[in-house]
């Protein structure tokens, strides 16, 4: 199998950063990620640049945000009555803590970006989005599911 195409199995080692070369992730001293090409297991631009790699080979793309985490999206943001959190930690909610919120089909990580006496504003856009990532990928292994 010379090449990665959709529906192989893929070994990557990888190193993501920002614009201003601040790392945000990286499996150099962990194990190296595997994922199903096209199996929509990671971000879209991770996918297109992995397809058509081969083995040893290596690559360094800027994705831009509407292939990596999307834009960031304002109706994501929004305030929510303090009565409505959890009596146990509503008063230890701040600014900067994450939070796990019930949704269909399982739990969204919030952000909260506000405290005040009667609300917590929260953002469920992820951490990356409306950026640009540049990520560093290593292809070690191809294989058949």
């Amino acid at each position: 199998m010379s090449k990665a195409a959709k529906g192989h199995k893929v070994t990557v080692h990888y190193t993501g950063s920002l614009a201003d070369g601040t790392i945000f992730d990286s499996s150099k001293n962990r194990e190296p990620l595997e994922f199903i090409v096209g199996g929509g297991m990671v971000i879209e631009g991770f996918d297109d640049m992995v397809t058509g790699m081969s083995v040893g080979d290596t690559k360094k793309e800027t994705l831009p945000s509407h292939k990596a985490y999307g834009d960031r999206r304002d109706e994501l943001v929004g305030d929510v009555p303090k009565n409505n959190i959890p009596e146990d930690i509503r008063d230890k909610v701040a600014t900067g803590d994450k939070l796990q919120i019930p949704q269909p089909n399982g739990m969204a990580i919030v952000t909260v970006t506000n405290v005040t006496d009667d609300t917590i504003t929260i953002d469920a856009n992820p951490e990356l989005a409306g950026k640009d990532l540049t990520f560093e990928i290593e292809l070690i292994e191809i294989s058949e599911v």
